[in-house]
């Protein structure tokens, strides 16, 4: 396994800043996000697919450093009744520049749309009641989601791209069953980009997931939740209190180590787990943590995963008869 970041983690910092502080932090991998929901400060792939020299000195900037580009993010709504088109413009980007690049992996979320033609906001279904929830997961996943990820991972096909669809909260796919349900109508184009905080927070064991996703697993995002029982015992884990109301809120993402009770013997529990399930690639750290500053929070990260992290193979062989 190798050492990643998600490098909107440190959004603060130029390029050539955050670069520098991802390889003295000891990161191997960096994935950069180019849209959607980020405002992408570190990447504009629409001016690196105009140029070629702007690419090759983009590409140079991480080579130079010893780094490695692991992943495309394109987090954004593809499916949203109003604005879909753009998030779509941005996640073919996305493959586009994947492909320039060499990266084989593009990071984005499954989309939500309305819940009936005409809807001009996103319907998130959480429950199998009242009986007009059924009518709208149909329309969501068979009239809309399903079309339009045959003919996304068609694309991604054509230029060597494969999908790691995060499973997230307030998405079609939020979890290990709609995420192997679209896996199972599109095809191994599809996988899973996981990250342990969302499962933690909607209740899941991560470890769980990890077992049920075996060699379903594209990416990896390593970030933790810290739940507050405070909150959860009288409102329970659906919290739309602003995260800039940590105090108040079900739960809040937290520095590595800092959240899932199990602490360091947790993550390596997972990483086991992970490598166990077919996965022994990076674990791009996301940076989320509103309480500590993002460099020191990245090499408290880094430290961790470095205890726990299995990096060379395994050597034991069955004993011979």
């Amino acid at each position: 396994m190798r050492i990643g970041m998600v490098t909107d983690s440190l959004s603060h910092l130029s390029l050539t800043d955050m670069l520098d502080a991802a390889a003295a932090a000891g990161v191997t991998d960096v994935e950069f996000p180019i849209g959607g929901w980020s405002t992408a400060p570190h990447c504009d792939a629409e001016a690196l697919l105009a140029d070629e020299d702007a690419l090759a000195a983009f590409r140079g900037a991480v080579e130079d450093r010893g780094l490695r580009i692991c992943a495309i993010n394109a987090n954004g709504n593809q499916l949203h009744p109003v604005h879909g088109d753009v998030d779509d413009a941005v996640l073919r980007r996305a493959v586009l520049l994947a492909e320039r690049l060499d990266v084989h992996t593009v990071v984005c979320m499954s989309g939500l749309p309305g819940g009936a033609p005409g809807d001009r906001t996103p319907n998130w279904v959480t429950t199998s009641w009242p009986p007009e929830t059924a009518a709208i997961l149909d329309y969501q996943w068979n009239e809309v989601a399903l079309p339009y990820w045959r003919r996304t991972a068609a694309f991604g096909r054509d230029h060597g791209v494969r999908f790691a669809v995060e499973m997230h909260g307030s998405q079609l796919v939020h979890g290990a069953r709609t995420l192997l349900r679209l896996r199972r109508e599109i095809g191994e184009q599809i996988g899973a980009n996981l990250d342990p905080s969302h499962p933690m927070w909607q209740g899941a064991d991560p470890r769980a997931l990890v077992a049920q996703l075996h060699g379903a697993i594209h990416h990896v995002h390593a970030k933790d939740v810290r739940l507050s029982p405070r909150v959860i015992d009288v409102e329970g884990v659906l919290d739309t209190t602003p995260v800039d109301r940590p105090a108040e809120r079900a739960w809040n993402f937290v520095t590595l180590g800092l959240g899932h009770p199990g602490g360091e013997t947790f993550w390596g529990q997972l990483l086991s787990d992970l490598r166990a399930a077919g996965y022994d690639g990076v674990l791009s750290i996301e940076h989320e943590d509103i309480h500590i500053d993002a460099v020191e929070a990245l090499g408290h990260t880094v430290q961790l995963l470095d205890r726990v992290m299995p990096r060379a193979a395994p050597t034991w062989r069955p004993a011979a008869i």
